[in-house]
């Protein structure tokens, strides 16, 4: 895995890397589409998990985009805490959250296109 390093691209290794930690990543990667995301979180995740999830990435996106910490826990409901932990990561982290975040500002949503 790569990401960006200083304007260049650099190999990543994570410090959580284990043989079940591959396997799910694996598992995540051979799904299709949004129904088949649904159906395997559904099922892996409590309501709650998934939630975070959602949460925390949102939390990103918003810190991206500059808004406050209040603003941005009056519209999703996070912690403070989160918020922070959130921003920690967008800082000083593996850069997951950049990554992804730019990967989705370039692709259209699915009802965009229609």
């Amino acid at each position: 895995m790569t990401i960006p390093g200083g304007g260049r691209w650099m190999t990543y290794t994570s410090k959580l890397k284990d043989n079940f930690i591959d396997e799910l990543f694996r598992a995540i990667l051979l799904l299709e589409d949004e129904s088949e995301c649904y159906r395997f979180f559904e099922d892996i995740c409590t309501v709650g998990e998934l939630k975070s999830l959602a949460q925390r990435l949102e939390v990103a996106k918003m810190l991206m985009d500059n808004l406050t910490y209040t603003a941005i826990s009056q519209s999703t409901g996070a912690s403070t805490a989160t918020i922070s932990r959130v921003k920690r990561a967008l800082d000083y982290g593996a850069g997951g959250y950049r990554l992804i975040l730019d990967r989705l500002q370039h692709t259209p949503g699915p009802d965009e296109g229609k």
